[in-house]
């Protein structure tokens, strides 16, 4: 599957099947985790067959149901930008696997999470991870004017760029960031506050560098 096609497939999935994550994918993601830490400096982990992790008392907004695999991401204090970079690349990569995802920061049981935070890192979030129910649906999104600026000399990179991250999963799809090109080759993206903003700043640079090419522009 192309990357674009895979963007537009990954949807927020909360209510999942009983099947099992095949031996042979759990090995494909711990190998990706490890890849991700290595070059990170984070500290993903994957978790399975756990029942207690979704059993937060939670209102019914973001409640998950049938849940019992996830993704764990620590990192350091001031990481959660990293955090929602490479979380974005885990969770794209457990698509390409066929399996279902929904990035989750506040309705899961914290104490139920077995893995301890590495020293100096902390829990920033948690990705429900398996097989769906269904494949969920794509999220409403704002008018493109509204998270960045296009005009008849915008180049193809930037608007491919733009494409991407407004498949991007934010917080209470708030879609609470904007992207400015700046000059011939760069590109500023900036959060504005909510919830998770910097996380979120991180899911949306991560599509956008695959939309545009990281070959064509620099971060300003």
């Amino acid at each position: 599957m192309e990357t674009m096609e895979l963007m537009r497939a990954r949807h927020s999935v909360r209510k999942y099947t009983a099947q099992k994550i095949e031996p042979e994918k759990a090995a494909q993601l711990k190998n990706e985790i490890e890849a991700i830490n290595r070059e990170s400096g984070l500290f993903f982990a994957l978790v399975t067959d756990n029942e207690e992790i979704f059993k937060a008392n939670q209102p019914s907004y973001g409640s998950f149901s049938g849940c019992r695999n996830c993704l764990l991401f620590f990192g350091g204090k001031s990481c959660a930008e990293k955090v929602g970079y490479f979380g974005e690349r885990l969770v794209l990569f457990a698509q390409s696997l066929g399996l279902n995802t929904c990035w989750c920061a506040l309705t899961f049981e914290k104490k139920a999470v077995p893995v301890a935070a590495p020293e100096g890192m902390k829990l920033f979030i948690v990705v429900a991870l398996g097989y769906g129910e269904t494949q969920g649906k794509p999220h409403n999104s704002k008018p493109v004017e509204k998270l960045a600026r296009l005009t008849d000399q915008t180049p193809d990179w930037f608007r491919r760029g733009v494409e991407a991250a407004l498949l991007a999963p934010t917080a209470i799809n708030q879609q609470r960031f904007r992207l400015e090109q700046v000059g011939e080759r760069a590109v500023r993206a900036k959060a504005l506050l909510g919830p998770c903003f910097k996380i979120d700043l991180g899911i949306v640079k991560y599509h956008f560098e695959l939309g545009a090419g990281k070959e064509n522009f620099e971060w300003a």
